[in-house]
Parts: structure tokens; C-alpha cells; sequence
């Protein structure tokens, strides 16, 4: 179970070494374990924003996730850290801290834009953190967002206008949060006091025109209404002052603004009360092992020089797991028959009424772990094997009968044999006494039991 898995810090989900993303084995084989239904929240943005300690404050700790002193970004990569879901039981919270955007050292904005879509692939919530307030800066420093078309399938062959609708995109992305830290100025418009999610809805506005640079302007809020249906914004006053920033993590909550310390705990308890299981298309919930295979599949493609593809992510993990249905329920009626088969049967119809039991119970088996079977194929080729199966018990079946027979007549008429050689019947009324003991000898070999179908042939 999750609850076992003991996670004291995190560990990397996705290396990030020299621009080339791999998985990372310690992370693969966690991930492998947790059998429970998994919520998935990730954090992205700029280097040197925070984003680590709001990951600390979800996991309850005040270290782990790195969060550095410097202006240097400390993550790299994807890391990883799963625990007991604080609010769902027998669910398991998995937080995802991403390498800061916009790295100076690293340069490289196409790596940036593949830690981006990651982090929308594998999240069930998705956090973008900024600093300040939402301005045209912070539009343009959310690109990323309008390159997700680019970077990201939802199906492998599109429809045949070769455009992908947005609700493909929709159907699998996470929900959205806006978090802006260090905030200044007062919610509100036009006089009116305001929400964060309305400060939200409000820089989310379109201008009319249709100019370059009313269409530059517009691109970023078009993208993040279209992807994201479910908004939600959270402001942080600045935690402290002065030099006390670089020894946050250090740092006591009565040390630090109180009206940050009160953001900061609506903002874990929205995200533990509204952050969903992560769900594939067909409302198909995200475990462990399906959330690892799910990377593998995206990182894979990403390598290969493809687009990640939701649909071809979704049919990989189908193979993978039908494959082992596959295998699971043929072990079930392997140990079904074994328990209740004893060869030889006394007659066919019994070992094919064994067979069909263990069989319907192999098939419940296939399809209580199985997922997403198109067309039946691999219930098909269970069937295939189950068949085969049957076929070789039906032929050891005649030869368990057959060796059973030979070995009892062996055992019964040999003192006969032996009687013949001996001379017991060359005596006058010998023939009707050696056809006597033949008849009763018959009789006796009748009324052994298990001699299974081939006991007359």
C-alpha cells in the first residue's frame, strides 16, 4: 500500500542531464508500488520564485523539495515526492516541483517548454507561480502556454481538417492555479473590492482589434481559457523581509508575515480539498505504475524527437496492462485446475465442466484488471490460450486414462498370466474355469475407479 511507502524527502521523477530528459529508476521502481489511486499536483515556474517551499508547505515539512539561497535555480529537472493523502484516504498525493522557467545558465527554451508540458501531462493540478502581479510581463513569461499545441498530441491522427479541437486538449488537462507571490497592490476595481479569482477572470479579459500586437496580447489569455475551464488564483504577501528570505525554510511560522502564514494554509487546504484524482479519457483513474508508465511513454517520445501523444500514451498503458491481465488470469486458472482437477476424469463432460468454471473465473479476473480492451483483442487472445489449455488437458487427460488402465490391467490379470504358465488350466474343465476367472477378473478391472475415458478402448 501507499501508506507503507516511506518517502522522508524527494527523489527525481525526470533527469534532466545536459538537456536530455530520462526517467530515473528509484523514482520508476516508488511509483511501481502505489496501487492507490494518485493526486497529482505539479508546480511550474520562474527560477527563484518559491515555487519549492509552497511543494514543502503541501508536504507538511519544512524541507525537502530544494529551495537554495542564491539566484541560482537549484531544481533540476522533475522531482518527485508521494505521501499519504492528508484529506482522502487510501489515496496517495504525488508533488511535482519542476526546474525553474527561464534559467539564464541553461539557455535553452525548448527544454524549458518540454518541463512545462510534462508537468500538464502527468498533473491532475497544475500551479503556475509568479512573482508580483499579473501583468503583460507575466503574460509574455507565460508562453509556454501557447507552444502547448505545438508540443503536445491529444490523438495520433487527427480528424481531417489535420486540426486537433481543443476540447481533445481539455479532456485530459489538469485544473489551473495561478499563484502570485509577493502581491502589493489592493484587489480591487473601479473602487470595488475584488477576489483573487476575479483579479484572474479580469486580467484574463481579450482587447478588441485584431492587430499584431492586440493578437500578441490576446494569444496567452486565449490559450490559458481555452486549455484551462477551471481556474483559481491565490495572492501571497512577501513571507519576510530582508535577509530572513534566504533562511525561509528555516524559519517559524510566527516569524514570518501573518498574512502570508493564512494565505499559505488556504492555499494547501484548496488544493487538498479540490485537487481531483488523476483520470485518463474514459474517466479511467491514474495509480502508481499507471502514472509511471505514463512518463516513461511521454519521456520516450520526447527522446525520439515525437510529440507526446495522450492516445498513444493511453494505448501503450492499455498493451502493458492487458498484457499482464493476460497473464494474471491465466495463472488463475492454472491454479483453479490444479486444485480441482485430479487426472484421469471419469468422463470428458466433467473435465469440461472444471474447465468452463475455471474459465468464467479466469475471465472475471481479465476483465477486473484490465483496461481499455479495443475490439476485445485481448480477451480474444486470453480465450486463444484458455483453449489451448484445455486442449492439452484433454490430452493428458487421455493419457493419465491410459497409463491408468495399462498399469491396472498389468496389476490384475498378470497373476493370470502367470497361473496360464504354471499349467492351472491344462486339466480337463480348465478352459471353463480360465474363462471363469477371466470374466471375474473383467468384472474386478470395471469396478476400479478413475480409470478415466479411455478405460473400454
Amino acid at each position: 500500500m501507499a501508506s507503507d511507502i516511506h518517502m522522508p524527502g524527494p527523489v527525481c521523477l525526470i533527469e534532466n542531464i545536459n538537456r536530455k530528459l530520462l526517467i530515473n529508476q528509484e523514482a520508476s521502481k516508488i511509483l511501481s508500488a502505489i496501487k492507490q489511486p494518485v493526486v497529482v499536483v505539479a508546480i511550474v515556474g520562474l527560477y527563484r520564485t518559491g515555487k519549492s517551499y509552497l511543494m514543502n508547505k503541501l508536504a507538511g515539512k519544512k524541507q525537502g523539495f530544494s529551495l537554495g539561497s542564491t539566484v541560482q535555480s537549484h531544481t533540476k529537472g522533475i522531482w518527485m515526492w508521494c505521501l499519504p493523502h492528508p484529506k482522502m484516504p487510501n489515496h496517495t498525493l504525488v508533488l511535482l516541483d519542476t526546474e525553474g522557467l527561464g534559467d539564464v545558465e541553461k539557455g535553452d527554451n525548448e527544454n524549458d517548454s518540454w518541463i512545462f508540458a510534462l508537468a500538464i501531462l502527468l498533473s491532475s493540478t497544475f500551479v503556475y507561480n509568479s512573482m508580483g502581479t499579473i501583468n503583460q510581463q507575466a503574460m509574455d513569461q507565460l508562453h509556454y502556454v501557447t507552444e502547448l499545441s505545438d508540443r503536445i498530441k491529444a490523438k495520433s491522427t487527427p480528424d481531417a481538417n489535420d486540426v486537433e479541437d481543443s476540447a481533445d486538449f481539455v479532456s485530459f488537462f489538469p485544473d489551473f492555479v495561478w499563484t502570485l507571490r509577493d502581491f502589493c497592490l489592493d484587489l480591487e476595481v473601479n473602487g470595488q473590492p475584488i477576489t483573487a479569482d476575479e483579479y484572474l477572470e479580469n486580467s484574463l479579459k481579450l482587447t478588441p482589434g485584431n492587430s499584431e500586437k492586440e493578437r500578441n496580447f490576446n494569444l496567452p489569455r486565449l490559450c490559458i481559457r481555452k486549455f484551462f475551464p477551471k481556474k483559481k488564483c491565490f495572492i501571497f504577501d512577501r513571507p519576510t523581509h530582508g535577509k530572513k528570505l534566504a533562511r525561509l525554510e528555516t524559519l517559524h511560522d510566527d516569524e514570518l508575515d501573518p498574512e502570508f502564514v493564512l494565505q499559505a494554509e488556504e492555499f494547501c487546504s484548496y488544493i487538498f480539498s479540490h485537487s481531483e484524482i488523476k483520470t485518463l479519457s474514459g474517466g479511467i483513474e491514474v495509480n502508481g505504475p499507471r502514472l509511471e508508465n505514463l512518463a516513461q511513454t511521454y519521456v520516450n517520445a520526447i527522446s525520439s524527437g515525437d510529440l507526446p501523444c495522450m492516445e498513444n500514451a493511453v494505448l501503450a498503458l492499455a498493451q502493458i496492462e492487458n498484457s499482464a491481465a493476460v497473464q494474471k488470469a491465466l495463472a488463475h486458472y492454472d491454479q483453479q485446475m490444479a486444485q480441482k482437477v485430479q487426472l484421469p476424469t471419469e468422463t470428458l463432460e466433467e473435465l469440461l465442466d472444471l474447465h468452463r468454471a475455471s474459465e468464467r473465473e479466469a475471465i472475471e479476473v481479465f476483465i477486473k484488471s484490465s483496461f481499455k480492451d479495443v475490439d476485445q483483442k485481448f480477451q480474444e487472445e486470453l480465450g486463444a490460450q484458455l483453449e489451448k489449455k484445455l486442449d492439452d488437458f484433454c490430452k493428458q487427460n487421455v493419457q493419465a486414462s491410459s497409463d491408468r488402465c495399462s498399469a491396472l490391467l498389468q496389476d490384475i490379470f498378470s497373476p493370470l498370466e502367470e497361473e496360464v504358465k504354471q499349467g492351472v488350466y491344462s486339466k480337463p474343465g480348465g478352459y471353463r474355469l480360465f474363462l471363469q476367472k477371466i470374466q471375474a477378473l473383467k468384472i474386478k478391472y470395471q469396478r476400479q475407479p478413475r480409470k478415466g475415458i479411455q478405460w473400454n478402448v
